[in-house]
């Protein structure tokens, strides 16, 4: 049965970057551990579709932990021209501007997670925050990007222009599992990869926090009867403390 195949495949994704990449995901915290303790702050920039979500606001998660976002519509309603073509556009510049705009300072952490690696803004977004004194942190596929090319003009993917680069372990494609009869694969590795990656390294931060006298600021599920009161309280401990 499928499920079989995916709940194996899922144990082996899990077991697998625990084996290769428990090293880096202990640096990666001892990096924000170190960040924070100076003052500095971490910030999260996900193209993916889990961390951002995962991560902010939630219940046992770190109140520290801060979305990088952006909006960026351009509207122009026309007619429907009959010998339109498909624009490729570089968006070399946008991380930059979006860095330049945002409140990520020098000595600041920004993790990055893109299991391609090979978007132009997320290439951009790294070389310049790194370029501002900001450590980089990126969870992606090493099998994936290494086997594609980059958008960027530097030629460079994700994993070549990070502090450090927490391989989520993705195959090429991301999906895990073929099936007869369909000419691609099913269930994809990065999102549950990522996530257990960053509550991973949320784990053995608090682990360091706790050994160091430091409380940190945890949310609590806001369903729970003092939830509300108890999730403000955590936040102005932040806004306080910086953890």
């Amino acid at each position: 049965m499928l499920i079989d195949k995916y709940y194996a495949k899922v144990q082996e994704l899990f077991d697998t970057i625990m084996d290769t990449q428990k090293e880096n995901i202990l640096k990666a915290s001892s990096l924000i551990f170190n960040t924070i303790q100076k003052g500095g702050a971490v910030h999260i920039y996900d193209t993916g579709h889990i961390i951002n979500n995962e991560l902010i606001h939630r219940a046992g998660g770190l109140v520290l932990m801060k979305q990088l976002k952006y909006t960026f519509n351009v509207e122009n309603p026309v007619r429907q021209r009959e010998n339109a073509k498909a624009k490729k556009i570089s968006q070399e510049g946008v991380g930059k501007y979006i860095l330049a705009k945002s409140n990520v300072e020098a000595g600041d952490v920004l993790i990055i997670g893109s299991v391609s690696g090979k978007n132009d803004i997320t290439v951009e977004m790294a070389l310049s925050a790194r370029s501002m004194g900001v450590s980089v942190i990126s969870i992606t596929s090493l099998d994936y990007s290494s086997k594609i090319s980059s958008e960027h003009s530097s030629g460079k993917r994700l994993f070549e222009v990070s502090d450090i680069v927490i391989d989520n372990c993705a195959p090429l494609g991301d999906a895990m599992i073929s099936v007869e009869g369909i000419n691609t694969n099913i269930c994809p590795a990065s999102g549950l990869a990522a996530a257990f990656i960053m509550w991973a390294i949320t784990a053995d931060l608090i682990d360091k926090m706790v050994k160091a006298g430091i409380k940190p600021s945890v949310y609590r599920s806001q369903n729970l009867t003092d939830g509300d009161v108890y999730n403000k309280n955590a936040e102005e401990s932040y806004n306080s403390t910086g953890f």
